[in-house]
């Protein structure tokens, strides 16, 4: 991550020019300024400059007394430089290309993949709750901790698609041992229920006279023929319990609507696993460079060595910490690097700056964009 910052510092000092045909890219920042844009000390970015240079991506043009300058003519075509040579990169320009496209394709399998995957582990652990909670016959224990060992082994961070295949099949053998055992226990229950052995009617008068048994049937007013189902009295009494600690209607209305305000204001209130989860990109190169994010100082300070990579310039970045404040602006700005990384914004110092505009007039719903992202990954 460190090498991709510094290449794209360079870069950036670049004009279009520099690329043509019969011209080098030189650049000749020094190292102080290079220091300041990617936040490297001395050590790290004669570190980096190396190793891009290994690589094969850059190379040094030195001068005679070692100093990096260079001058352009009145058309900004560079005369004579000394510094950083970017001409191995454009050398090599139809290899990178080939790659991005071999990059994409492999992102794309792997988040389809990974969106697989969340149906199938939703699927069965609808399928297991819903066998327990009506209490169906099944080795639903076994199955839960079969799917808690896959859910182990989900990668926390970008795999292959080899792997998540792999997991994929997985996921799926298992879904169709829960759904094989759910419908073998509904088709097992419906037999029972509806079997004439099970359920012996007793007479009218009997079941009117009896205080042992209750009837449960529809208020039906076109019928005068009645079907009652008898329950035992185990089963009465647990419905009788039910009733009496049931709430009045408007107390449950209150705690619905408690409820669902505990919910938005969490949602309301972005915590970091979400910007991450939703930012999966942002979130690999914040690990590369910082390494363990324990929280939003951390992540700021990540932030902000992350923004010159995608062009936002460091005015912009304060106005939009003086705004919005250093939490909120480092979620912004990790949600501007996601959309510029997956081609949805070509202008990300816009970008920021229009969500800016937008907390001002109070329209900025930043929470949303996570949540919907987040709904967007597991569709």
């Amino acid at each position: 991550a460190g090498d991709m910052m510094l290449l794209d510092t360079l870069g950036a000092f670049t004009q279009p020019q520099d690329w043509e045909a019969r011209q080098r890219p030189i650049v000749w920042a020094s190292n102080a300024y290079l220091m300041e844009q990617t936040g490297f000390s001395l050590s790290a970015l004669k570190r980096h400059a190396r190793r891009l240079a290994e690589i094969g991506v850059i190379s040094f043009k030195d001068s005679p007394n070692g100093k990096r300058w260079g001058r352009r003519n009145s058309d900004g075509v560079i005369i004579e430089a000394y510094g950083f040579d970017l001409s191995p990169l454009s050398a090599r320009v139809e290899e990178f290309e080939e790659l991005h496209v071999a990059l994409q394709a492999e992102r794309e399998m792997c988040q389809r993949f990974k969106r697989q995957i969340t149906v199938a582990r939703r699927m069965i652990r609808a399928r297991i709750e819903s066998a327990v909670s009506g209490t169906l016959s099944g080795p639903w224990t076994q199955f839960t901790s079969l799917l808690e060992d896959l859910l182990s082994k989900l990668p926390r961070r970008n795999d292959g698609s080899e792997q998540l295949e792999r997991l994929l099949t997985w996921f799926k053998q298992l879904q169709e041992r829960v759904d094989a055992a759910y419908l073998k226990a509904t088709s097992t229950m419906d037999v029972v229920e509806n079997s004439p052995e099970t359920i012996e009617p007793l007479p009218m008068e009997d079941q009117e006279m009896n205080p042992r048994v209750s009837v449960f049937e529809p208020h039906i007013l076109t019928t005068n023929q009645l079907n009652p189902v008898n329950r035992n009295s185990s089963e009465k009494e647990e419905v009788s319990a039910v009733a009496q600690n049931a709430l009045p209607e408007d107390q449950v209305d209150i705690e619905l609507e408690e409820w669902v305000a505990q919910v938005r204001k969490k949602r309301a209130a972005l915590d970091i696993p979400t910007v991450m989860q939703a930012c999966p990109e942002f979130a690999s190169w914040a690990h590369n460079m910082g390494g363990f994010l324990k929280d939003w100082g951390d992540l700021h300070r990540v932030a902000g060595q992350l923004r010159p990579m995608i062009g936002v310039s460091e005015h912009a970045w304060n106005e939009a910490q003086e705004q919005l404040g250093k939490q909120v602006a480092t979620a912004a700005l990790a949600l501007v690097f996601e959309k510029h990384c997956s081609g949805e914004v070509t202008s990300p110092g816009g970008y920021l700056r229009g969500m800016v505009e937008k907390a001002g007039a109070g329209e900025l719903h930043l929470e949303r964009s996570f949540y919907g992202r987040l709904t967007g990954q597991a569709a």
